[in-house]
């Protein structure tokens, strides 16, 4: 763990890496082209520079087509904060919140959420803390019932309360290797539970439905890489806003579940 840390500051430590960071917090899911338009660096001190953030985590990729979108990722800073935060100074402290709420603010118009993460567990143990009620229920809250066949649909009962409707479906399902589905309705008695005020209840029930999508990599070292996809958000998505900050305390939960034993307490 001191080694991934060592290599989140050594990757902040250079400005050019930190300009990089800023471009993309500007506009998140660019191709090395777009990057290199933007800066007055070359394509190939860019192409560097990527790889550094890559490798300490703080840039994730993700292919569309033939093109490969860098994406900033909070959760190298989502995990410093939580398991690091009684090393540093009140300065540094501060430093470290500026930039998480700078990397997990999704720039609205570009709405998709990436978020990757590694986590010590088997593909087989992660597939089945995001399928099986018996884990979802203890890091989220939340259970599905459906039989993951593509085409299916789900039932949601998300954090007490039951949502069921016909859109909600799976749509990949490829065991220890990925998952995708629909997102929830947005249902009067949800909003009783999370206290929506009218307005918000309105704004999210008008917006289109999104989708998630968890990507699963084994990595060496029984050591297993998550990528987690939320997209089809409207321009100026309330869901996207929220997802934004719902998902890294969510993916948090999980891996510790997975590397403990135990989730994260609410509030944590």
């Amino acid at each position: 763990m001191d080694d991934a840390l060592d290599d989140v500051f050594k990757a902040l430590a250079d400005p050019s890496r930190r300009a990089l960071l800023d471009t993309l917090n500007a506009r998140n899911g660019q191709t090395l082209r777009e990057l290199c338009a933007g800066l007055e660096m070359a394509r190939q001190s860019v192409s560097k520079h990527l790889a550094v953030l890559e490798e300490a985590g703080l840039v994730t990729t993700v292919w569309r087509g033939r093109e490969k979108l860098h994406y900033l990722n909070a959760a190298p800073v989502h995990e410093i904060a939580h398991r690091w935060i009684s090393r540093f100074d009140q300065a540094r402290v501060q430093a470290l919140a500026d930039l998480k709420l700078a990397l997990e603010e999704t720039p609205m118009d570009a709405p998709t959420f990436v978020y990757t993460t590694y986590i010590r567990t088997t593909p087989q143990k992660l597939w089945q803390a995001l399928t099986e009620p018996a884990f979802t229920q203890r890091y989220w809250s939340t259970e599905f019932t459906t039989d993951w066949q593509v085409g299916s649909p789900m039932t949601w009962d998300n954090h007490g309360v039951v949502i069921t409707d016909p859109e909600q479906v799976v749509l990949e399902a490829e065991p220890y290797s990925k998952l995708s589905y629909t997102w929830h309705s947005v249902t009067p008695e949800l909003a009783k539970r999370f206290e929506w005020d009218d307005e918000t209840l309105a704004k999210l029930s008008a917006e289109a439905r999104s989708k998630v999508t968890f990507t699963i990599d084994e990595e060496a070292g029984q050591v297993v890489k998550l990528t987690v996809v939320h997209d089809g958000f409207d321009p100026g998505s309330k869901f996207a806003e929220m997802v934004s900050h719902g998902w890294p305390a969510v993916v948090a939960s999980l891996k510790s579940l997975l590397e403990t034993g135990e989730p994260l307490s609410e509030g944590n």
